[in-house]
């Protein structure tokens, strides 16, 4: 009988042992099953924010990795309606030939930020040049070719100009960092406006070109003489300085968080916005009124499929995840913006995204968001 019992005994604690093995590794796989992994591609403007948001809902959703590429607005647009991404980004809103490749897209603004003049001139300061938009679109068209141009040097007077080239410097990739500084020299200079215009790539008449706004400023910080156009963020973390720009009430004001929230209250389109799947073509907040206002500002935009089962990279599990970490990223994440240099989203504008949000389906069904 004791032989039996110890018998029994030993095969009950191999059952129970079993047991706990089965379910560790059916725990095992319910994890392994429970990561995913979201991944994105687009506008190199808004990339230090997302990249932070990436670091940040790890911490609070360890399960959801954000892979996101900084390859330019214009690779964004690509790769989402290529559908070889979950989600694009841009700065520049989806042009109406852009939306009919991409049916069922819907734009939702993520941060605003602000595009600035940066130059690399041996001995003058940040914020120690002024410009005027007729002047930049002069610069940029090559039709003002010295620093010390009079037009240049009456904007400047004290400051020690140098006889010396003005080597420009633009983006040599799709980019809405470049729509928006090309919408804006559209909107100062007819001259510009007529020849070259406003887009994502344009044909530039001079300059180098480099890739991302981070190629950009780099291109700046390393070589004197130069001037280009970056995002804000990029000129405060690379140490480059940046101009003052005339508004449209007459004054120079530089970039900063309060001149960028004052182009946003004061623009009209924080009032009354497109419906997430319309078409947002004609929506920018450039030159908006207000002394303290800087005139070159912007909304960014992610791109989603209103219903993303027609993206084969997402199943619902996927779908669920991405609509959560964007609906945290409108929200909790805007905490994040201002001290990288972007302006958090308007009440009105999270409103509407998440508005947004909601019209978004799998196979017709709504997707619940839940952070």
């Amino acid at each position: 009988m004791r032989i039996l019992s110890q018998r029994l005994l030993g095969l009950t604690t191999i059952a129970i042992l079993s047991t706990m093995v089965v379910s560790a590794i059916a725990s095992h796989k319910s994890f392994a099953q429970a990561q995913v992994t979201i991944n994105g591609a687009g506008a190199t403007f808004p990339f230090p924010l997302i990249d932070t948001w990436r670091v940040a809902y790890q911490k609070v959703h360890p399960n959801v990795n954000i892979n996101y590429q900084s390859i330019g607005s214009g690779g964004g647009v690509k790769q989402f309606t290529a559908k070889t991404v979950d989600f694009g980004a841009s700065d520049a809103p989806l042009t109406d030939q852009e939306q009919k490749a991409a049916p069922g897209a819907v734009q939702i603004p993520e941060t605003i930020g602000s595009v600035v003049v940066a130059y690399n001139l041996p001995g003058i300061a940040s914020k120690a040049l002024k410009f005027t938009g007729p002047i930049l679109a002069d610069i940029f068209q090559g039709k003002i070719t010295k620093w010390n141009d009079p037009q240049i040097k009456t904007l400047n007077p004290g400051v020690n100009l140098p006889n010396t080239n003005i080597a420009v410097v633009h983006r040599s990739d799709g980019s809405g960092t470049t729509f928006v500084w090309t919408s804006y020299l559209s909107k100062s200079s007819p001259s510009w406006n007529q020849t070259i215009g406003a887009s994502k790539s344009v044909p530039w008449p001079i300059g180098i070109g480099a890739p991302g706004n981070e190629g950009v400023a780099n291109t700046i910080k390393g070589s004197p003489n130069t001037i280009g156009y970056v995002e804000l963020n990029y000129a405060l973390t690379t140490g480059i300085p940046y101009a003052l720009i005339k508004n449209l009430a007459g004054q120079f004001v530089a970039s900063s968080l309060n001149s960028t929230q004052s182009a946003v209250a004061n623009s009209a389109i924080v009032k009354s916005r497109p419906a997430g799947d319309q078409s947002w073509a004609k929506v920018q907040m450039l030159n908006s009124p207000g002394s303290n206002t800087y005139p070159i500002a912007s909304f960014t935009y992610l791109l989603l499929p209103k219903d993303m089962s027609t993206n084969p990279s997402l199943d619902q599990t996927k779908a669920k995840a991405l609509v959560d970490f964007i609906s945290w990223a409108i929200t909790d994440g805007q905490k994040l913006a201002s001290k990288l240099g972007y302006v958090p989203l308007p009440a009105e504008v999270v409103k509407h995204d998440q508005d947004t949000l909601k019209s978004i389906t799998f196979k017709g069904t709504p997707i619940e968001t839940g952070q």
